[in-house]
């Protein structure tokens, strides 16, 4: 019953997650990138997960490659995206040995990172993935806002997956102060056609990271700059926004 992170979860992950706004996360990044006087062409989606914003960078007409680190989960993402490229890799050491122009990675993601170390890792190699000039685009949850991640610390509901299974799903958060984590309980119970159950959790962590985390983070890295906002209006966080963006330009060649 118990599994690890992002394993049991691929199979009806789409159904639960119908809901996020990937095509407004790609308006919101390609918009900042054109103000910014970039027009990319080839864009590396990091933690792509099943694609959803693979999906939808595609569709403004990137040439895009996936990455992630869940063999599940890419196994869905083919599936839903013949035509693209993905890659199993692990965000702190993968090396594709070519660069982009738009580098994204989204839905709190690098929050799985559970050290600045860690953090640092990934952003380095996401940074040695960018074409001079490119843009790296990413969200993290603030530590505000894995701390308070769900109002009544839970959510529950019930979705249905494309193959038409009922998915029962009941997640709940606690914040573990002496690790400075959030812990997911993610349960979920799948009922096929013909009235089969199958029934899984899954424990997922989170670090939160502030911006004054973030920063140094980004100068080791090796970018040249870096505006870190608010979605959806590209404000300056304070000291309750839960979740910060984070737009970090790579230096002209």
């Amino acid at each position: 019953m118990q599994r690890p992170p992002f394993t049991a979860l691929a199979a009806v992950y789409d159904a639960i997650m119908a809901d996020v706004e990937y095509d407004h996360w790609a308006d919101f990044i390609l918009t900042y990138a054109r103000d910014g006087g970039l027009a990319p062409r080839r864009a590396l989606d990091l933690a792509c997960g099943t694609g959803g914003m693979t999906r939808q960078l595609q569709a403004a007409g990137l040439a895009v490659v996936g990455v992630d680190g869940s063999a599940e989960m890419l196994n869905v993402a083919r599936e839903r995206l013949p035509w693209v490229r993905f890659e199993q890799g692990d965000l702190r050491t993968f090396d594709l040995g070519e660069t982009f122009d738009l580098v994204t990675c989204v839905f709190d993601s690098l929050n799985n990172l559970l050290t600045p170390a860690d953090l640092g890792a990934a952003l380095r190699r996401a940074a040695a993935h960018t074409a001079p000039g490119g843009l790296l685009a990413c969200d993290l949850n603030t530590r505000l806002g894995v701390r308070e991640l769900w109002e009544g610390d839970a959510i529950e509901g019930l979705a249905r997956s494309e193959a038409g299974e009922e998915v029962h799903y009941h997640w709940s958060h606690h914040y573990d102060a002496e690790e400075e984590l959030g812990v997911v309980q993610a349960f979920c119970r799948v009922m096929d056609a013909e009235g089969g159950v199958q029934e899984f959790v899954e424990t997922h962590r989170e670090r939160g990271y502030d911006p004054a985390e973030v920063e140094p983070l980004l100068r080791e890295a090796g970018f040249a700059r870096w505006e870190i906002v608010e979605y959806p209006d590209y404000a300056a966080p304070h000291a309750g926004t839960p979740r910060i963006w984070v737009f970090a330009w790579q230096g002209e060649a």
